[in-house]
């Protein structure tokens, strides 16, 4: 059987992390599919860039594609004009490899194009709802009807979380094609491990107590609040020398630097950059705790890699990741606010829950699993 994927959430070398939960699929996948991906990177019109596949993405055969795109004021158009750009290459590319069915990642433009395109084409597709293109852009009266008006076309629709399949079921997207497919977590990498060792291997002091966050510096993720609260932890005589590690970067990166000085904790704040997966793994395993205080998530991948790294996690109670973490037994669910995120990281570092289960809970979440979902409704839409 052949699968082809299309999506602008595919990674490159320039870019290893986009759309990465993605690439991990279709390498699940690529056992039983014949898979080719075509990568769409939305440009402004009349512009055009060079991307360069990773090397083990290569299989795939990805084909780097520049579609023109509106940002702000598209929203009317955005679709189309990707699904114009598309149109002759999918059909070229169904030429020399006739797929049975092409997934499609990120709800709009993309599926929305897809879906327009398939009815045009004669092919069957299946939708993946990531999050942000159903939270925010369900909010956007023009993306709404959009969105409402393509998705009924496509075989099925994978969302991250039940509170996204929730979501597109408000706007009349029929239950019975939605299905919620949780990632999965590479337990090869994330694991539990030693925490003097780990500690040891980053160069970490061995007597403080250590919050970590991963994730982009983007308003939605909260970074800044995580300062601030960090600062709180501080002023408790018991807790003032916890160290506050950011994996990531983003546009508030110089605003997280800023607020540490200003509230004299910068020196407690260590501002680590990108990291590779195993390199965040590490960090999971020397850490205490790892915070997510984000204002909407769908499931964030790192809430369940640490809890396969037997780490506790004080999180938001916002978006999917209710469905997936059980509150106190691995650490606390929280509204995203200064004072709670605060007393909840204070609780935990105090009085840690036992990380052996904590790890036995995250050990259900496996790309294997996920990828026997996906396979499942692949199969369905070709019959």
């Amino acid at each position: 059987m052949r699968l082809l994927f299309v999506s602008n959430l595919f990674p490159d070398t320039r870019e290893p992390y986009r759309g990465l939960d993605n690439a991990t699929v279709l390498q699940q996948l690529n056992t039983q599919w014949d898979i080719r991906a075509l990568a769409l990177r939305p440009t402004l019109p009349f512009r055009s860039g060079a991307w360069t596949a990773r090397t083990e993405d290569s299989r795939m055969q990805p084909q780097f594609l520049a579609v023109p795109y509106l940002p702000k004021i598209g929203s009317r158009w955005n679709h189309r004009l990707m699904a114009r750009a598309l149109r002759g290459p999918l059909r070229e590319i169904h030429s020399r490899f006739p797929f049975d069915v092409v997934l499609s990642s990120w709800i709009y433009p993309d599926s929305c194009a897809v879906a327009q395109l398939s009815g045009e084409l004669g092919f069957p597709f299946v939708a993946i709802a990531q999050g942000s293109d159903v939270h925010q852009y369900l909010r956007h009266p023009v993306r709404r009807k959009i969105i409402a008006q393509a998705l009924p076309a496509a075989s099925a629709v994978i969302t991250r979380s039940g509170e996204l399949a929730r979501l597109l079921g408000e706007t009349g997207v029929a239950s019975e094609t939605l299905h919620t497919i949780y990632n999965g977590v590479n337990r090869a990498i994330f694991r539990p491990a030693d925490r003097a060792a780990a500690r040891q291997a980053l160069n970490l002091q061995q007597d403080v107590q250590i919050i970590l966050f991963v994730g982009n510096f983007y308003p939605i993720k909260n970074p800044l609040l995580l300062i601030e609260a960090h600062s709180q932890v501080c002023d408790d005589n018991t807790l003032s020398r916890t160290k506050l590690i950011m994996l990531g970067d983003g546009p508030l990166a110089g605003n997280a630097r800023a607020l540490g000085d200003r509230l004299h904790f910068g020196p407690n704040v260590v501002l680590g950059g990108r990291k590779s997966a195993a390199e965040v793994a590490r960090y999971m395993q020397a850490a205490d705790v790892l915070c997510v205080p984000s204002v909407n998530e769908g499931v964030p991948n790192v809430v369940l890699e640490a809890f396969a790294c037997g780490l506790p996690v004080v999180a938001s109670r916002v978006g999917g990741i209710p469905e997936v973490h059980p509150g106190e037994t691995c650490g606390r669910l929280v509204e995203p606010r200064l004072a709670t995120v605060a007393a909840a990281l204070r609780a935990v570092l105090r009085e840690p829950p036992p990380s052996a289960p904590i790890a036995e809970y995250g050990a259900q979440f496996t790309w294997e699993k996920t990828a026997e979902g996906y396979n499942a409704l692949l199969l369905a839409a070709c019959t």
